[in-house]
């Protein structure tokens, strides 16, 4: 890749990217800066730079293979870096853990394990309490009020494993309130639910919203995205666009996240090479 074209990739990353210039950096939640992740060579996620504004309900979309879980997991520090950093609210993830809630892909949890969803809710405030304490009244207040809001009160007791893929969704995101953070991460959480659990989660992410939370959601509807998010990030492997929901999802930044996935490919794949070729 010629040094034009990487300058003509920077242009267009600033045009198409809204980056918080002149605020400062500790009331910024989250901020990614230069960076890339590869697996075994194969870029994933590649020469990032993205701020997420306060109090925002945040979209992630692009086509499968994009890296939106990546993006999400690289924000809590649990994939390694091969370029950048991410700083929440000003400070590195392990200063600000207590920071971020998260409710990971429905998929990836061990369903078959005999917990209740009271437990599992519980479990959201062990940051809390640290390696020694156990949970005590409050915290089974805190996950019992948690259960309340999401609608599964009444099945505080029951095996995780007898519960629908609905009623699942539903106690993670209980999880995730129940640690009464600033920041909550989450994976595909309308996934594989019916109608009327997507609306109760929605509204409790918009509930979430006016409490000047910043909630991202990897997110594959695309005909929700303006109802659901006042804030977008479309992503295909690179951040081809970032901002108000009204201002950057248009037809033009979809066909650029959709369409042009192999171009991107070709162009990361180079990218990958020049370095590790700079390296030796």
């Amino acid at each position: 890749m010629s040094t034009s074209d990487v300058s003509a990739k920077s242009s267009e990353r600033a045009s198409s990217v809204q980056l918080l210039d002149g605020v400062d950096p500790s009331r910024i939640p989250i901020q990614i800066h230069d960076m890339t992740i590869a697996y075994h060579r194969k870029p994933v996620l590649w020469d990032v730079d993205l701020d997420v504004p306060e109090g925002k309900l945040v979209g992630i979309i692009g086509p499968n293979g994009a890296g939106k879980s990546t993006m999400i997991t690289s924000i809590m520090d649990l994939v390694p870096k091969a370029s950048g950093w991410v700083k929440i609210y000003g400070q590195p993830y392990e200063k600000m853990r207590r920071s971020i809630g998260y409710v990971p892909q429905r998929e990836s949890v061990d369903w078959d394990f005999p917990i209740s969803a009271l437990e599992v809710v519980t479990m959201g405030r062990y940051g809390r309490l640290g390696w020694i304490r156990r949970p005590g009244r409050e915290d089974r207040r805190a996950a019992e009020e948690a259960l309340d809001k999401v609608g599964m009160g009444e099945y505080a007791n029951r095996q995780i494993s007898q519960l629908s893929g609905g009623q699942q969704q539903r106690v993670f995101l209980a999880r995730a309130l129940a640690q009464d953070t600033q920041i909550y991460l989450m994976d595909e959480p309308f996934a594989g639910v019916d109608a009327a659990t997507e609306q109760a989660i929605i509204d409790i992410l918009m509930e979430l919203r006016k409490q000047d939370k910043t909630i991202l959601v990897v997110h594959h509807d695309l005909q929700t995205v303006t109802r659901y998010f006042d804030w977008v990030i479309m992503l295909n492997m690179r951040v081809v666009a970032s901002g108000p929901t009204a201002e950057v999802f248009t037809d033009e930044n979809l066909n650029k996240t959709y369409g042009g996935r192999l171009t991107v490919l070709s162009q990361a794949a180079e990218a990958v090479q020049d370095y590790e070729r700079g390296r030796g």
